[in-house]
């Protein structure tokens, strides 16, 4: 669940990084994609391992 929120909010944040550096459409799915690929990596490895830690 963290994982999938994480990436939606990278998505989110990326879109909004590239809009207000005024890049094109290309440019803003290229951010948001990126950014929740990479939100969503470290959200993954914090789960597993908090998960590790605590299980």
């Amino acid at each position: 669940m963290l994982v999938i929120v994480s990436a939606i909010g990278g998505a989110i944040w990326g879109g909004y990084l590239a809009r207000r550096r005024r890049g094109n459409h290309l440019d803003i799915l290229q951010y948001a994609v990126v950014s929740a690929i990479a939100f969503g990596l470290v959200a993954l490895f914090a789960t597993i391992v908090l998960s590790r830690v605590l299980g």
